[in-house]
């Protein structure tokens, strides 16, 4: 593993719940995050999946100090920025930048995109000269796929997939070495997903930039991380490169998730085993003793609910060196394939006798065929469209 740029340990953020008007008392506390630990490489991708309201994004915003952690501690090469303020905590944001959710509240719409993108040299004159910064902007804009003539432009004429692309180019606008992406393509259409993802891969090689990616779509999550961590109700509960988590899951909740994910072939999904989990997850406010997924585990016993499993390698898995070696949180952990392995291509068949018709998509066919748009055929046919 390289050398570490980012170390998580202990983090901790409780929000308190209180009661009374002049004289509030706490009486509770929401456990958003309740001790979190991982490291993140120089140059590397680490994705953290989980349910909605798991914590995620409150571990990326306190990564850029817009919460301030409960306990813990944030380190970034080799200092611990949990607890800086003023000029300090300015020359560490100018290291660590992140990219939003939702690309049409993380944009102010009375700006224009060079004033957007231009804006963090306002906060930070020392990284460009004032007369340098509009062609900078320019360049920002070419280099996340946008005409830079769009400078003068407002937020509201643009797409969805082209904000990100602003939010994207205002987080590179300070050359970080750190990009905290909190879900930047769970707004977006499947098609633009897929370009503001490879967008994201280019940009870390030619900014040499490591990335924390948090989103819930596991397929988009295995695409670009390097390890994968999985997150269950304020804890990471299984950790390790993406492989090990994808192929050989060892926790019951890595498993249900992955068992959720849409499988496009057919045979393959009738194969698939569905792990239907029963219940709710439970509050944060009142979090399950022990090991806080029993309450919905079907291998739940009495030491889980005594027990807080350590997240490490299970002891089964130490002596057996092999991908099922990788840390998880659980008592009775377990590998577990849920998605069957890809097969190879099928067989062409033969072709069969020419004739004339139909089919419904472009291309051309062989034989008895059939089709999903325009297209023709070299045998008889059936289809729902001109061909």
């Amino acid at each position: 593993m390289a050398e570490p740029i980012l170390e998580v340990r202990g983090l901790v953020k409780h929000y308190p719940l209180t009661r009374g008007i002049l004289f509030k008392k706490q009486v509770g506390a929401v456990k958003a995050v309740d001790g979190v630990d991982f490291t993140l490489a120089r140059g590397e991708t680490l994705g953290i999946v989980g349910e909605s309201g798991c914590g995620k994004s409150t571990v990326a915003r306190m990564l850029v100090n817009l919460e301030r952690p409960t306990a813990g501690s944030i380190t970034f090469k080799g200092e611990d920025i949990s607890g800086l303020s003023g000029r300090a905590l300015k020359a560490v944001r100018r290291n660590i930048q992140m990219v939003f959710q939702d690309p049409y509240t993380s944009l102010n719409p009375r700006m224009t995109v060079g004033d957007i993108i231009g804006e963090p040299y306002d906060i930070h004159p020392e990284v460009a000269p004032k007369g340098d910064r509009r062609a900078r902007v320019r360049d920002l804009l070419d280099v996340v796929g946008l005409n830079p003539e769009y400078i003068n432009r407002y937020p509201h004429q643009f797409s969805g997939g082209q904000r990100q692309r602003i939010g994207i180019a205002r987080g590179l606008a300070l050359r970080p070495e750190i990009i905290v992406a909190d879900e930047p393509v769970s707004a977006l259409d499947v098609s633009v997903q897929a370009q503001v993802i490879n967008l994201l891969d280019r940009l870390q090689n030619e900014f040499e930039l490591s990335y924390v990616f948090i989103a819930h779509d596991l397929s988009i999550v295995r695409h670009i991380s390097d390890r994968v961590g999985v997150m269950y109700l304020g804890r990471i509960v299984e950790t390790g490169r993406d492989a090990e988590i994808y192929d050989h899951p060892t926790h019951p909740y890595t498993q249900a998730l992955l068992s959720a994910v849409p499988v496009p072939d057919p045979e393959a999904r009738e194969r698939r085993e569905r792990i239907i989990l029963a219940g709710d997850v439970p509050s944060p406010t009142s979090v399950p003793s022990g090991c806080r997924f029993r309450t919905r585990c079907w291998k739940a016993q009495e030491r889980c609910a005594l027990e807080v499993p350590e997240l490490a390698v299970p002891a089964e898995f130490r002596l057996l060196p092999g991908p099922a070696a990788h840390d998880s949180a659980c008592h009775f952990a377990e590998e577990k394939r849920v998605v069957p392995p890809e097969e190879g291509p099928r067989p062409v068949p033969p072709p069969g006798p020419t004739g004339p018709g139909t089919g419904e998509g472009p291309g051309t066919g062989d034989g008895l065929g059939t089709g999903d748009g325009l297209g023709t055929g070299d045998g008889p046919g059936t289809g729902n469209g001109p061909g």
